[in-house]
């Protein structure tokens, strides 16, 4: 890979995140191997990537950008298109979605050509679907896979490793609360979001007979077992109104558990996921966007109605738009997580847990902000901690790729903080 042209090309530079990613990329060329980070960007249209390095050079004050960062034009139906980017590389950062229709090509060319990939998928389906599929041809070739590495699901499983870490004892649990701010321009996502959302809960029974291909054995509960919380609850943690994560967090960070279990005879932390959303107005908005979603989902019309009208039926959150660069300013997250298990020296099969941790992951503007931020930086990290990933190429979670890397100090030292309260 060292005789490669370029250490990073940015696939789907033009889309609405991968604009968001050219510029993370652009502001982080000292962080490279040797001081130097060598990249391109890649997709279907020469002038809008021509446009997109135009718009970055204006908004970060470098004009250079226009005429150093070299163009390749690849397109996810033609193959030999998307292998000659791939032996280009040694990281493919991949923004093209929904992963569902559009991501398994760029893995396959990239197991394929020797190139890593890293994805921002939320997508459980695709995101299991791969691990099923490219995980032991990716192993022979010494290629890493790397999904969900943004706002899904990097807070939530480096979080949940951090904790781990952090906690003097065994660790057995850890349930996660969700809280976004907007400012006073409020905020939005693009509706890329709402589509994987739309397509996924279509196809929640195909995401079933695939897990089932896995043959996993159950993995053991050390502690007390972690009880479900209800569909919607007052959080004392929080102090709002709470559902469960809908995104793909719970799926990812348990494969991350199993990893470690498997390889590194670790604990494993059971897991829950919630999300804040606010008062009692809140709650009748959801309540009446959700009834209009899971009945309009489960029928080919529904499904047309809800892509093409997505401020509509989520009363505004999502748009075809997405955020100005103003509402973006002006929003923030914060991920609470609350763990339990048994300090040190005490038995975890005896007996309750007996000690408690409460950690805090927050950072700016989840959508597009915090997960350019979150991709890069694992990025850099395969780049310049070779040694700390795991032993063998495979397709992997954020949290068994990078658990033994500083890639929390490198997200801390880039605005999204991890800390213990």
């Amino acid at each position: 890979m060292a005789h490669r042209p370029y250490h990073l090309v940015i696939f789907g530079a033009s889309g609405f995140t991968g604009q968001f990613v050219v510029e993370e990329v652009a502001r982080t060329i000292s962080e490279g191997p040797k001081g130097n980070l060598k990249w391109a960007v890649a997709g279907r249209s020469k002038q809008k990537l021509e446009k997109v390095l135009e718009q970055a050079a204006g908004v970060l004050s470098k004009p250079e950008l226009r005429s150093e960062v070299d163009i390749i034009v690849a397109d996810v139906g033609e193959p030999d298109s998307l292998a000659a980017m791939c032996k280009q590389a040694v990281i493919v950062l991949n923004c093209v979605g929904p992963y569902r229709f559009y991501g398994e090509p760029v893995v396959k060319a990239c197991v394929e050509n020797g190139a890593h990939h890293i994805d921002i998928s939320g997508e459980p389906q695709f995101l299991e679907g791969m691990q099923l599929n490219y995980n032991s041809e990716a192993a022979e070739k010494g290629v890493y896979i790397i999904g969900s590495c943004g706002f899904d699901s990097i807070p939530a499983d480096m979080g949940v490793i951090y904790t781990r870490d952090q906690f003097k004892g065994t660790l057995t649990a850890v349930e996660s609360f969700l809280t976004v701010s907007a400012g006073s321009d409020g905020g939005c996502i693009h509706d890329g979001t709402w589509q994987s959302a739309v397509y996924g809960f279509a196809d929640g029974h195909k995401l079933q007979s695939l897990r089932r291909k896995f043959n996993h054995k159950p993995l053991p509960a050390v502690g007390s077992k972690l009880k479900r919380r209800g569909t919607l609850f007052f959080s004392n943690e929080i102090q709002q109104y709470t559902v469960p994560f809908m995104g793909s967090d719970p799926s990812v960070v348990k494969r991350s558990q199993r990893f470690l279990v498997e390889e590194h005879q670790a604990t494993p932390v059971q897991y829950g996921a919630y999300a804040g959303i606010g008062g009692i107005g809140s709650v009748i908005k959801l309540m009446f966007a959700g009834m209009m979603f899971w009945f309009l989902v489960k029928f080919s019309f529904g499904r047309n109605l809800l892509i093409k009208h997505p401020e509509f039926f989520s009363f505004g959150l999502f748009s075809k738009a997405g955020p100005s660069r103003k509402q973006m300013e002006g929003s923030s997250f914060q991920f609470a997580l609350y763990g339990e298990g048994y300090s040190e020296g005490q038995d975890p099969s005896q007996g309750k847990p007996n000690s408690k941790i409460r950690t805090l992951v927050q950072g700016p503007e989840c959508g597009y902000v915090a997960t350019p931020i979150a991709m890069v930086q694992a990025a850099l990290t395969i780049l310049n901690e070779p040694a700390d990933l795991p032993k063998a190429g495979g397709v992997y979670t954020p949290g068994a790729a990078f658990a033994k890397t500083t890639l929390i100090d490198r997200l801390n030292k880039h605005g999204i903080q991890f800390s213990v309260i």
